[in-house]
């Protein structure tokens, strides 16, 4: 540690001294919103040192001011602990400070249930397809909905940052849910949710998910919480015959609730060869509520937008579709659905309602946490 600190204290010196030579301002770098189509730019971050600065001492630097691991979790045995859910039971209960995992890349094959005793966990992984956490629980071989989750959360608090979570289980096993959080003040950054049916299970409580890659097929994005999806990657798969993809299903169940999906920045797309018939959305609950913002819609969505619960009018006028200044083949307004409760929003005050800032209370918990976020609209 003296070695190290007596290091650093001699860097920052030197790029004192030579910030005070320098008569330009640090330049800054925008951030490009990955996944969104037409140029829309997230905050900016500053993300600059000069060229005789070894990546070493950069690294050095950085790490000076980030966040230490608790625990290390490596599926080869290099950690102290080889499963995810043994370091989860090593966390402190009701923690008041972040409590830090690293997940070494690897394959981890387990169930991770996080309760509402463990808060403030934060799970760092070695980016997507290096760390997976993977299981096919599912509806066919007997597990309800909520059990079949491959991971579960429910103590506030939870980040997680590059790590991939899935549900191997196949279209054909109905119901399987890949990640599922209660957790209030979730942020999940840079993950991936793969699956099928019901694949992201965003149960209640606050949410964020920023450059997130989401794949599955029948309402592969459902639940009742009150959740922003910022430039974020939503790729519908290859269903079974006779199937139609539902991207969205949220469960509101009372018209006055503070819950709902809002779609911003994001990429809506599907996969390369997908023949199935794909839609925004549908109603699961009475006073289902999906808005999609500034995003970009390919032409693999349906005219029409969103679809019926199962053919039936139920929730045909109760709920609140939204659909604001998206773009792409498939954000083409003429043919969508003429339903009482689906609205074209023409203006930014409306719009504003759905943004971090304001429809998850963003600005009041996400600065903590470190994750890039876009507080407006953009």
């Amino acid at each position: 540690m003296g070695a190290n600190f007596f290091r650093i204290l001699v860097i920052l010196a030197l790029l004192f001294h030579a910030q005070s030579l320098i008569s330009v301002p640090i330049p800054t770098k925008k951030i490009n919103v990955k996944g969104v189509r037409g140029g829309c730019s997230g905050r900016e971050s500053i993300d600059w040192f000069p060229e005789w600065l070894k990546s070493n001492d950069q690294k050095l630097l950085r790490d000076a001011n980030g966040k230490v691991a608790d625990v290390v979790v490596a599926a080869d045995g290099t950690g102290k602990f080889t499963s995810i859910s043994d370091a989860i039971r090593a966390a402190p209960d009701y923690n008041i400070k972040t409590f830090v995992i690293h997940v070494k890349k690897g394959v981890y094959k387990e169930y991770v249930e996080i309760g509402t005793e463990k808060s403030n966990i934060m799970l760092i992984g070695d980016g997507i397809d290096a760390t997976v956490v993977s299981g096919n629980r599912n509806r066919v071989d007997g597990w309800e909905t909520h059990q079949s989750a491959t991971f579960s959360v429910k103590g506030q608090g939870f980040i997680a940052r590059d790590i991939t979570f899935e549900n191997t289980a196949g279209p054909e096993k109905q119901q399987a849910v890949a990640f599922m959080s209660e957790s209030d003040r979730t942020v999940m950054y840079r993950c991936a949710f793969r699956g099928y049916q019901d694949t992201l299970y965003a149960s209640k409580q606050r949410q964020f998910y920023r450059e997130c890659k989401i794949k599955g097929t029948i309402d592969f994005i459902f639940g009742d919480g009150a959740v922003v999806f910022q430039a974020c990657d939503i790729l519908a798969r290859q269903a079974l015959p006779g199937q139609q993809n539902t991207i969205t299903a949220q469960g509101r169940k009372i018209v006055n609730y503070a819950s709902g999906f809002s779609l911003h920045l994001c990429n809506i797309s599907v996969e390369p060869g997908v023949t199935t018939r794909t839609y925004l959305g549908r109603p699961w609950k009475e006073y289902s509520r999906t808005i999609i913002m500034k995003s970009y819609i390919s032409g693999a969505i349906q005219p029409e937008g969103w679809l019926p619960w199962n053919k039936s009018a139920f929730a045909l006028d109760t709920l609140y579709y939204g659909e604001y200044m998206n773009n792409g083949p498939g954000a083409k307004l003429g043919g969508r659905v003429k339903w009482p409760g689906y609205h074209v929003i023409t203006s930014p005050v409306q719009a504003n309602v759905f943004t971090v800032a304001k429809f998850i209370d963003g600005d009041t918990w996400l600065p903590s946490t470190g994750v890039k976020y876009m507080g407006g609209l953009g």
